[in-house]
């Protein structure tokens, strides 16, 4: 059967693999950014938190967008298991170490993408994984922001991680 709806589709094997491949990531985003939500929630930073609740939300759209896509183009998108994901965290700025590790890590798996959609002429992918390109820069900055102000605000001191969460809630 698979053969035969290969023949409907312009999306090669390749490209559905490593596509299927970005949603699962993007899915495990969503999930970290749950964990570390309400990480933060049961530490008494409801702000960052709820911060934090936003950006799985937005991964979790991300994660649909590329699942939604493979689908469109005829493809079969496959669900992704839910793998465990860390609960604990050593101190609020980890969090958001981890937070832009995994951004980066997700910039680099784009990159892949497209890289692949250039080696199989896959123009209309490369096209559609633009938008997850400048997505991307502002996940970064954002997450580079919200380190920045634990080197601005002294993060250590009761005061220092009230306005941390204050302040990272206003980021984006």
């Amino acid at each position: 059967m698979k053969d035969l709806l290969r023949t409907s589709t312009s999306l090669v094997e390749g490209i559905e693999n490593i596509l299927n491949l970005q949603a699962k990531l993007e899915s495990d985003a969503s999930n970290k950014y749950l964990a570390m939500a309400a990480w933060l929630d049961r530490n008494g930073y409801a702000n960052t938190a709820s911060y934090m609740y936003k950006q799985a939300e937005e991964e979790r759209e991300h994660f649909l967008k590329v699942f939604k896509y493979i689908t469109d183009m005829g493809g079969i998108a496959i669900t992704p298991s839910v793998p465990e994901v860390q609960q604990e965290f050593a101190s609020f700025r980890e969090v958001f170490e981890i937070a832009l590790q995994n951004e980066i890590a997700v910039t680099q798996a784009i990159n892949k993408v497209i890289a692949k959609c250039r080696a199989e002429n896959d123009y209309a992918t490369e096209d559609f994984m633009m938008w997850y390109v400048a997505e991307q820069r502002e996940e970064e900055k954002n997450a580079r922001r919200a380190l920045e102000l634990f080197e601005l605000i002294n993060g250590n001191e009761a005061d220092g991680k009230f306005q941390l969460d204050v302040q990272i809630s206003k980021i984006g």
